[in-house]
């Protein structure tokens, strides 16, 4: 059943994750990249990272998407609905390319790893003793905050540059 799960939540990822880069209202977008992001939760819980999930439930579909919301009314981008994919042999040539990347992803992970990660850790009793020594908290912000900090600091500054590019964008046509 939990396969099963994974594979329909992989589907509704991938799907609304497709829908989020082609809708042309910014506001349908945002809803289908919740739901991207509500999905990755539940895979998060079936591998049975609880911390993750509700992270990314309470830090990525909420706050940020709420942030990205309330940039996109700032912006007021009005209902000029022009065309944003432009047809014929780039559409074709992106969609080729796409595909052959997730097929080549989906073979390197197949022939990597056999059994799910977190079977892998559980079974070895690693993070066991992580969460009796340190907590789960402590477990997971250990690693985030030491080992994956610069990434961690990344991520925050790409998001920010991302709102700021975004109004620098929207003033020059106001």
């Amino acid at each position: 059943m939990a396969q099963i799960l994974f594979y329909a939540m992989a589907v509704v990822a991938l799907g609304s994750a497709v829908a989020m880069v082609t809708r042309k209202s910014p506001v349908a977008s945002l809803l289908y990249m919740v739901t991207t992001l509500a999905s990755l939760a539940v895979i998060f819980v079936l591998f049975e990272a609880h911390f993750l999930a509700a992270i990314q439930v309470i830090v990525y579909a909420g706050a940020i998407m709420v942030l990205f919301l309330f940039v996109i009314m700032l912006l007021n981008l009005g209902h000029d609905y022009r065309k944003d994919l432009k047809g014929g042999l780039a559409a074709v040539l992106s969609l080729g390319v796409s595909g052959a990347l997730a097929g080549l992803l989906v073979s390197h992970f197949r022939a990597s790893a056999p059994e799910p990660f977190a079977g892998r850790i559980r079974d070895s009793g690693i993070l066991e003793s992580l969460i009796a020594e340190k907590g789960a908290v402590g477990a997971m912000a250990r690693p985030l905050y030491v080992d994956y900090v610069v990434a961690f600091e990344v991520t925050g500054i790409l998001l920010l540059v991302a709102v700021v590019g975004a109004l620098a964008l929207a003033k020059r046509r106001v």
